[in-house]
């Protein structure tokens, strides 16, 4: 893109050159500054267009060693936005290039703020106090701003940490393995599986827990996640869900032990399948926690606890109630995009190497 203020050079006869340009003036006409140079004489033309005052000529004769002399008529700096005959001195002299910088000198090393990033990386879930302290005893005496900033300098970002399953290295290869068998499933292979998943759900919805330092695209980073185990309430929900839509909820009592579950697919499982599938075949996926790969009745899970968060119930039944409410509002359409974006789940846990996914 041209940029109209621009200047252009034009040469003339007799070893001269023009430079010609727009000065742009809120409120008044276009100004052209019209600049002819012959050996050492510099000739600045303002021409306007609407009477002979708005013409200035100015003549500049440089002097040997540098110096330089500038006449002319009365300054128009301010009235035509053009710049100061102590600018211009500078400008010709050189003396505007490579100037100091101003301000406060900065108050720590790059070698404290290298020990600094060190003790960020060495925990991410350290609060700003801690930092401080650490940062104190390894010589570097500073405010807690000047630390903040300092990190702030660094990309991190204090942030709530994504809760993911704790995976050990078994449960790890067992999800890569399940991954790479189905790296070449299409969707319409997908639509045929019936999956099934446990949630819990509690009556608290405040505190997050601890926080952790973080950059820009480091939210699935293993040592930025917060790690959770499954079954440790004893309120928890079984659902099932297909790319035709959700069947009905279970809510487990207790633990679940081998008769339980297998109530829950009697009485639970198969309906479901009857109302997604009718007489046509499918796959049930069992839910494998906490090593199962890309569950997509996590994101179902997201939606209904997004929506209790709204609703805030103070009693188990409320509670209950209000699960059933936003399950039943989950659509088809929903479920079917999750069903289509499963081939790039499977992508992403073969990249992660079994580790936890954005998904």
């Amino acid at each position: 893109m041209t940029d109209p203020t621009a200047p252009s050079l034009t040469p003339l006869s007799g070893g001269k050159i023009c430079m010609s340009t727009n000065l742009l003036i809120p409120d008044e006409p276009p100004v052209v500054t019209t600049l002819s140079m012959h050996q050492s004489e510099l000739e600045i033309t303002l021409v306007g267009s609407n009477s002979v005052k708005e013409r200035e000529s100015l003549g500049t004769n440089l002097e040997a060693g540098g110096k330089s002399k500038i006449t002319g008529g009365e300054n128009k700096e301010n009235q035509h936005g053009g710049c100061s005959q102590s600018a211009v001195s500078r400008h010709l002299s050189g003396k505007s290039v490579g100037r100091k910088k101003c301000g406060r000198k900065r108050c720590t090393t790059r070698r404290g703020d290298r020990t600094l990033r060190k003790t960020v990386e060495k925990d991410r879930f350290q609060t700003l106090g801690d930092l401080r302290k650490q940062w104190t005893e390894s010589g570097v005496e500073t405010s807690r701003a000047t630390m903040y900033r300092r990190v702030q300098e660094m990309g991190y970002r204090c942030r709530i940490p994504q809760v993911k399953p704790l995976l050990n290295q078994k449960q790890r290869q067992k999800r890569l393995t399940w991954a790479t068998e189905k790296q070449h499933w299409t969707v319409a292979q997908w639509s045929k599986v019936l999956f099934s998943d446990e949630s819990k759900f509690c009556m608290s919805f405040g505190n997050q827990g601890a926080r952790v330092w973080r950059k820009t695209g480091e939210r699935e980073m293993p040592k930025c996640l917060k790690s959770s185990v499954k079954y440790t309430q004893s309120v928890m929900v079984w659902g099932a869900m297909s790319a035709a839509g959700v069947g009905p909820l279970c809510f487990i009592k207790g633990r679940v032990s081998a008769a339980s579950y297998q109530e829950i697919l009697e009485h639970f499982m198969l309906p479901s399948a009857e109302k997604l599938y009718g007489d046509e075949d499918f796959i049930f996926q069992h839910d494998l926690a906490p090593a199962h790969s890309a569950k997509t009745t996590e994101n179902l899970w997201d939606i209904v606890k997004r929506k209790l968060r709204d609703a805030r119930p103070n009693t188990l039944d409320e509670l209950k109630a209000a699960i059933e409410a936003s399950w039943a509002s989950i659509t088809p359409q929903q479920c079917h995009r999750l069903i289509a974006s499963m081939p790039r789940r499977i992508e992403a846990v073969i990249s992660a190497k079994g580790f936890p996914t954005k998904y």
